[in-house]
């Protein structure tokens, strides 16, 4: 089964890691991956830019809206993700639990739903 891990964090965490503290964690980070890779658990994973740079985008009417955002009352935003694939959703908490921004972050764990496509 496929799950997606939404890595949510406060962007200025980041800046205020030191720099020896931030290399730590992106090799940790990178040393995660590798391990659900080698394990076949590991669909896709990648950072996303920062909030200022998004994008929401709606048709409404047969108009397309673009705006700046997100915007939100909460000062974490998503940063990241993981698709992986596992046996069910106790192995995916297990999984993001061992993330390394899991000390940083809140990890959103849904299952990825299966949607049956009409011939």
């Amino acid at each position: 089964m496929r799950y997606l891990c939404l890595i949510h964090f406060d962007e200025t965490l980041l800046d205020t890691l030191a720099a020896p503290a931030r290399a730590a964690l992106e090799r940790e980070s990178r040393a995660c991956e590798d391990e659900l890779r080698t394990r076949g658990q590991l669909v896709a994973a990648h950072a996303l830019q920062r909030a200022k740079a998004t994008k929401v985008v709606q048709l409404r009417q047969g108009r397309i809206a673009s705006r700046d955002g997100p915007f939100s009352q909460t000062k974490e935003q998503l940063g990241g993700f993981l698709l992986i694939d596992v046996p069910d959703l106790s192995a995916a908490i297990q999984v993001a639990a061992r993330l390394p921004m899991a000390r940083h972050a809140s990890i959103q764990v849904r299952r990825v739903a299966v949607v049956e496509r009409m011939a």
